[in-house]
C-alpha cells in the first residue's frame, strides 16, 4: 500500500462490540467539527431519540417510536423521505407507514392529520411529543425496508421519520433486536451495544443498519488519523469458510481503491462497514454510504463470488467518489424531492469505470477480459442511438425518470436514453488513455488525486467544505494535464457534447486492438425475439437505425414469414441471416395491430465492435506496448 500502510490479515470477530463514543484516537480530528458555532448548538439540543422493535416481523412489520424534545407550540410536521442517498428518483416511503399515533409527556393523545402523503401534521401545546407508527418492509436491497423473522435490512429514509425545524439536531437509535440478531452500522456507538447516535439528519438518513445472524470480519488498514477498521457483516447460507475468503479478498479491494488516491478517506468514528446480504429473498442491489456500504443479492458467494466482489469494488470507490468527492447538485441531499445533478457520467459512470479497474489490479479479472469488458461497453455507447439526443451531462439530469423510477405508460427510453454509468465509464476509459498518451506520469488516477486534493479531502461537519460543480472538472483536468484548451475541447466534446474517444486510436498503445466483431455479418438490429404461437415475437424496443425499425418494424409485431419461408422459432432468424450478406434485401410479413403486412429489409452489416488484447487477435503487443499496458492495469499495492 501507499504511504507505508498495511492492511492486517481479516479477523473472525463475534460481532461488533460498540466500545467507547469515540475511539480515543479520533477525538482531536472531531474536535474542530464540534467546535463550529452550528454544530455545537445542535450538540447541545436534546437528540431526537428513535427506537424501533420487530414484534411481528413474521409480517414484515417493525413498530417504530420516536421522540421530539423542546417542540414548540403549534404543528409539528413529519415527514417522511421521497427519496434516498445513492437514489435519484422518487420512491414514496411514505406508503409504507401507517397507524400513526402522537401523545405529549403525560400520554394524552394530540391530534395527527395527514397533510399531504408523506407529511402528518401534529398539534401540540409544546414541550415533549411522542410519535409511534407501524412500518412495512418487504425489500432487501439498498434502498427499501425489508424485515422477517430471520433478517432487518434498513435503509434510513425508508425506515425513520423526521420533523421539520429538527433537521440538525443529533438523533438517538435504539434498536430492540430479536434473539440472535446482531447490529451492524456506521452509525457512532454508544456505552449501550443497542444504541447509536448520528450527528443531525443528513448523516442519520445515509446510515443504512442490518440486524441478523451475521459472520462478522473485520481488518485495520491505514496508519495516525486515516487508520481505520474496515468491517464485513455478512448474513447469508454459506460457510464460515466463504466469510474468511471474502474477506481477504475484501482487504485486496480496499487496498487498490488506496493506491487509486493515494490514501484513504478519514472514516467518520475510524470505521467503515460492509452490510451484506447474500440471501434467496434479498434483491439485486449496491448502495453507497459515507462510511458503509449496503450490498444485497439473491446469488451466493460460491455460485458468483466474483461479481458480488466486483459490485463490493464500485461501492467502496464510492467512499471517495460521491460520498467525500461530491457535486455541489447532490450536497446537501434534498430529502424531499429528487436530486437533479449533470455530474452522474462523473459520480456513478467513473466509479463504474474504476470498479473493473480494480478488480483487474486486485488479480480477480484477467486483463484480457477486463479489455473485452471496457470494449463492450464502450461499443454499447457508441451503438446506442439515444446519443442522437443529449450528452453525458444532459442524461445525468434524466437520472430521476429511470433510477428505479415508477410508471405505466410506455416509454421510448431504449432510444433517446444512454445510462449515465455506461456512458461515463466510456469517458473514463477514453480520457484514462488520452492522459496516458499524453505523458507516461499522467493517468486518470493522476486527476482522480487532483480532484481529491482539492475538493474531497477537505470536510467539516460530515461534508466536504467545497462540494464541486461541472466546470471544477474541466478546470482540473486542464491544470493537471497542462493543456486548458484540451481540456476544453474534451469536455465539449464528450461530456456537454455527444461525440465518444477515438478508442482505437487510444488504445493502440496499450496493444488493444479495436475491431468489428462481426466483420461481413449480415444484421436486422438488436432486437430481442420470443416464440409466440408458431411465430417469433419482436420482443424489444426496435432501435433507431437498425434494419428493422427503417422497415418500420415495431416491437410487439410477429414475424411470419422471413425471406419468404415461415419462421416460427427465434433461432431460425440467425440460420437465415448467416447465408445472407450485408445490403441483401429481404421481403418480410409481420402480423401488427393492423393485421398482417409484407415489409422489405435492407440488411446492414453489425456495427457491433470489440477490444481484443492484441496477443489475442495474432498481433502480439511490442515492449513499448507492453510497458503502457503494464502501466495501466498492473497493482497498485505496495505490500
Amino acid at each position: 500500500m501507499r504511504g507505508g500502510n498495511r492492511a492486517q490479515p481479516a479477523l473472525s470477530c463475534p460481532g461488533f462490540p460498540n466500545g467507547p463514543r469515540l475511539p480515543p484516537s479520533l477525538m482531536l480530528r472531531f474536535a474542530a467539527v464540534l467546535l463550529l458555532p452550528g454544530v455545537l448548538l445542535a450538540q447541545r439540543a436534546e437528540p431526537v431519540r428513535y427506537e424501533i422493535a420487530f414484534p411481528n416481523a413474521a409480517h414484515h412489520e417493525a413498530e417504530v417510536r420516536v421522540e421530539f424534545r423542546g417542540v414548540p407550540a403549534g404543528t409539528l410536521a413529519l415527514r417522511m423521505s421521497r427519496t434516498s442517498p445513492g437514489r435519484y428518483a422518487l420512491h414514496e416511503f411514505a406508503k409504507n407507514v401507517y397507524g400513526v399515533h402522537a401523545e405529549d409527556e403525560r400520554g394524552r393523545a394530540l391530534p395527527v392529520a395527514r397533510a399531504t402523503p408523506h407529511q402528518w401534521n401534529v398539534t401540540s401545546t409544546g414541550g415533549t411529543v411522542r410519535v409511534r407508527y407501524v412500518l412495512f418492509g418487504d425489500r432487501v436491497d439498498g434502498t427499501y425496508a425489508g424485515i422477517s423473522e430471520q433478517h432487518a435490512h434498513l435503509n434510513a429514509p425508508a425506515t425513520f421519520l423526521w420533523a421539520r425545524g429538527f433537521e440538525q439536531r443529533p438523533a438517538r437509535v435504539t434498536f430492540r433486536p430479536r434473539p440472535g440478531w446482531r447490529i451492524a452500522t456506521q452509525l457512532a456507538p454508544t456505552d449501550d451495544s443497542l444504541t447509536f447516535t448520528a450527528p443531525h439528519l443528513q448523516y442519520l438518513m445515509d446510515s443504512p443498519t442490518m440486524l441478523a445472524p451475521f459472520m462478522a470480519r473485520a481488518f485495520t488498514v491505514g496508519e495516525g488519523a486515516r487508520a481505520a477498521e474496515i468491517r464485513l457483516a455478512l448474513h447469508h447460507l454459506g460457510t464460515e469458510a466463504e466469510a474468511d475468503s471474502f474477506a481477504v479478498r475484501i482487504r485486496r479491494i480496499v487496498s487498490e481503491a488506496e493506491g487509486v488516491w493515494g490514501e484513504l478517506p478519514v472514516f467518520d468514528y475510524g470505521r467503515y462497514t460492509f452490510l451484506a446480504a447474500y440471501l434467496p429473498w434479498a434483491s439485486g442491489d449496491g448502495m453507497e454510504h459515507r462510511n458503509s456500504t449496503s450490498l444485497t443479492s439473491a446469488s451466493t458467494l460460491e455460485a458468483r463470488g466474483n461479481a458480488l466482489l466486483g459490485t463490493v469494488a464500485h461501492e467502496f470507490f464510492h467512499a471517495w467518489n460521491v460520498e467525500r468527492l461530491r457535486p455541489r447538485s447532490l450536497d446537501p441531499f434534498d430529502f424531499n424531492d429528487a436530486n437533479p445533478s449533470t455530474e452522474l457520467w462523473f459520480a456513478e459512470g467513473f466509479t463504474s469505470y474504476y470498479g473493473g479497474l480494480l478488480m483487474a489490479r486486485a488479480g480477480f479479472q484477467a486483463p484480457g477480459a477486463f479489455i473485452r469488458s471496457v470494449g463492450d461497453n464502450a461499443g454499447n455507447v457508441l451503438a446506442a442511438p439515444g446519443r442522437r439526443w443529449a450528452s453525458a451531462a444532459d442524461m445525468s439530469l434524466q437520472a430521476a425518470l429511470v433510477d428505479a423510477a415508477v410508471s405505466v405508460d410506455p416509454h421510448n427510453r431504449a432510444n433517446t436514453f444512454v445510462s449515465y454509468y455506461s456512458w461515463g465509464a466510456a469517458i473514463a476509459l477514453g480520457l484514462d488513455l488520452a492522459l496516458r498518451a499524453r505523458h507516461d506520469t499522467l493517468s486518470l488516477d493522476t486527476y482522480m488525486r487532483a480532484l481529491w486534493s482539492e475538493y474531497g479531502r477537505p470536510q467539516v461537519n460530515f461534508a466536504p467544505t467545497r462540494p464541486y460543480r461541472l466546470d471544477d472538472l474541466r478546470r482540473v483536468l486542464g491544470r493537471i494535464a497542462g493543456d486548458t484548451a484540451w481540456a476544453n475541447g474534451f469536455f465539449s466534446r464528450f461530456v456537454t457534447g455527444r461525440d465518444l474517444p477515438d478508442f482505437a486510436a487510444l488504445a493502440a498503445p496499450a496493444g488493444v486492438v479495436v475491431r468489428r466483431a462481426r466483420p461481413g455479418a449480415a444484421w436486422i438490429g438488436g432486437a430481442q425475439y420470443a416464440n409466440a404461437g408458431g411465430r417469433v415475437a419482436v420482443a424489444s424496443p426496435v432501435l433507431q437505425g437498425t434494419p428493422l425499425y427503417d422497415a418500420g418494424v415495431e416491437a410487439g409485431d410477429r414475424i411470419a414469414q422471413f425471406d419468404a419461408l415461415p419462421i416460427a422459432r427465434a433461432s431460425q432468424l440467425d440460420s437465415i441471416l448467416a447465408a445472407r450478406r450485408p445490403g441483401d434485401r429481404v421481403p418480410l410479413v409481420v402480423l401488427g395491430r393492423g393485421g398482417a403486412r409484407q415489409v422489405v429489409v435492407t440488411l446492414a452489416e453489425d456495427p457491433r465492435i470489440e477490444f481484443v488484447a492484441g496477443e489475442d487477435a495474432g498481433q502480439p503487443p511490442t515492449p513499448a506496448q507492453r510497458a503502457f499496458r503494464l502501466r495501466w492495469l498492473a497493482s497498485t499495492r505496495n505490500d
